[in-house]
């Protein structure tokens, strides 16, 4: 059988190793200490424009944070981008609120203006504001920010950033993650950069980083026994991960590189394909770290081959593909979400396919997953 080869692998670097040994040796095997410390200095110095960090167990758990934080509550509702993770609308349903989903614009596959004023306008249509909205940069592709930050500051909801695929990413050379009131980052295994598990919360007002702590680690009170005020989670990081995790962050701008040299090679060999679309940077605004490579596959102009068919070549191989996120608004667990768009987000998925992105991939490994693919178009022109 053949080696197979990963969507998105971890990759360590040389001295993740280093960290983790110093929490062991000075027996810091527990939630906090110096590694979470550390890491969270580390993060806020890489993103810049002021901001604080709370590290955390995972980004679900942050994007929970930040919804709390602005006060989001039972039969509230928050704008969400429909094209993304189901990670990006579930906290909304754990604070007995309701999503409302916003497709997506064809530049850079994220959250549309557009539909997101439209999306506004009809909820105070209805005697609902908003209480947040939530955008995503997809695969690492910023959004169209200035654009969205306009809508909801003219309307006055806050943003939540979903940065966890796009940590490295920059619009108009601003880190993603620092335009938001509140932003997330993600590190679980397939990421950019990894701790195991784990995500941070970000935001330029450090009083709301100190009250995501305080909740995140069960929201003690200052008392010497245990009193709580509030309903507390846990959801701190632990030392152990934040010690990779520190290791990381000094390789990550190499891994941005990497994985930036793999979207060139996969876009020289298959731009040449008239069916192949990939996700371009529209302009010198947008920096992408390309944390997935990612395709359109147009059918329409080759009834033969098809984003499904490319995957089960693939798959025949041992090479992990996998189509673009299916869209919130088309999950069963959201049919009865309200949803505004014209289906450029179910176009996407329809056509959409990641091919194999690590930092760590070989070139031969590359050469191979390009060698797949271009022989599944090349067979239908000799049909």
């Amino acid at each position: 059988m053949d080696q197979k080869i990963w969507l998105s692998s971890p990759h360590m670097g040389e001295n993740e190793f280093n960290f983790v040994k110093e929490a062991f040796e000075t027996n810091w095997i527990a939630p906090l200490g110096p590694n979470v410390d550390g890491f969270e200095r580390d993060i806020a110095a890489f993103l810049g424009n002021g901001t604080h960090v709370a590290a955390l167990s995972s980004g679900t758990a942050a994007l929970h944070l930040a919804l709390i934080l602005l006060g989001v509550q039972h039969g509230d509702e928050v704008l969400c981008q429909s094209m993304t993770f189901s990670a990006s609308a579930n906290p909304i349903v754990y604070q007995g609120a309701t999503p409302v989903f916003v497709d997506s614009e064809a530049q850079t596959w994220n959250m549309s203006p557009e539909f997101l004023e439209i999306a506004i306008q009809d909820r105070l249509k209805n005697g609902s504001k908003p209480k947040a909205i939530i955008v995503v940069h997809l695969y690492g592709m910023p959004a169209d920010m200035d654009r969205l930050m306009a809508v909801a500051e003219k309307y006055g909801i806050p943003v939540i950033e979903d940065a966890a695929e796009a940590l490295g990413s920059t619009y108009k050379g601003r880190p993603v993650g620092t335009f938001g009131a509140l932003s997330i980052l993600s590190f679980n295994g397939n990421k950019i950069i990894t701790t195991s598990g784990g995500g941070a919360l970000v935001s330029a007002k450090e009083e709301w980083i100190k009250q995501a702590r305080f909740l995140a680690t069960q929201a003690r009170d200052a008392a010497p026994h245990y009193q709580h005020s509030h309903i507390g989670y846990n959801y701190r990081m632990s030392n152990v991960c934040a010690g990779i995790g520190r290791g990381q962050m000094e390789v990550l701008p190499q891994r941005v590189q990497q994985r930036r040299n793999n979207f060139e090679m996969y876009s020289q060999a298959l731009s040449t394909f008239a069916e192949v679309q990939l996700q371009e940077e529209p302009s010198k605004d947008y920096f992408s770290n390309r944390w997935l490579s990612t395709l359109l596959i147009d059918d329409s102009k080759d009834a033969n081959v098809s984003r499904e068919s490319i995957r089960i070549a693939l798959e025949s191989r041992n090479v992990e593909s996998r189509p673009l996120w299916k869209p919130m608004h088309l999950q069963p667990v959201f049919a009865d979400a309200p949803f505004y768009g014209d289906g450029t987000s179910d176009w996407l998925f329809d056509q959409g396919l990641c091919l194999p992105s690590g930092s760590n991939l070989s070139e031969a490994e590359l050469r191979k997953v390009l060698s797949i693919v271009q022989a599944c178009f090349r067979l239908t022109e000799n049909v």
